[in-house]
């Protein structure tokens, strides 16, 4: 699928999925694409654990209790180090969301679906349950959460608003 083509079909799928298997070598291909996206001063601060076991996904459903994650066949989980890398400014938010937003591109690339899970993450103590879960160091701290799966519903992308009413050249408004 071309760049724009898949820029236009992404969309947050929070749908179950079929039976369709996810492969590792697909799986791969997800990640690469999140390992390559910008980080500051390239440190590099975002790691991702690839969950495609079946008794671990049980437990991340558990965890998150989400129809997409509830018949998900893989999940990605993506671990930042907060730790500063420019003066006491950590970037790690910025960098795990153009990892993320890479992994989404590729996901829909190769005709899988997913949805950005964070908020979720941040309620019920998610992200430090799934972090016990699986073996995050102390020091790291679990961000997102990318369940991946061939949809079993056709969902597209929301409306956005016209380029008009969100960009302009030279000065905001374009006046």
């Amino acid at each position: 699928m071309e760049l724009f083509e898949a820029i236009g079909k992404r969309h947050s799928y929070r749908e179950g999925f079929t039976d369709a298997p996810v492969s590792r070598e697909d799986l791969r291909r997800i990640v690469e694409a999140g390992i390559r996206a910008p980080s500051a001063k390239n440190e590099q601060v975002v790691s991702f654990i690839i969950v495609d076991d079946p008794q671990v996904l049980e437990q991340l459903k558990q965890i998150i209790d989400r129809p997409a994650c509830n018949t998900a066949k893989a999940m990605i989980v993506c671990v930042v180090d907060p730790r500063p890398v420019l003066d006491d400014i950590s970037f790690a938010a910025e960098d795990c969301a153009a990892a993320v937003e890479n992994m989404l591109l590729a996901i829909t690339a190769l005709g899988y679906a997913s949805v950005w899970m964070d908020g979720v993450l941040r309620y019920e103590n998610r992200a430090q349950r799934i972090a016990q879960l699986l073996g995050v160091p102390n020091d790291k701290q679990v961000r997102v959460v990318l369940p991946v799966g061939v949809p079993a519903v056709t969902v597209t992308q929301k409306e956005k608003l016209p380029f008009e009413q969100r960009a302009w050249f030279n000065r905001y408004g374009g006046k």
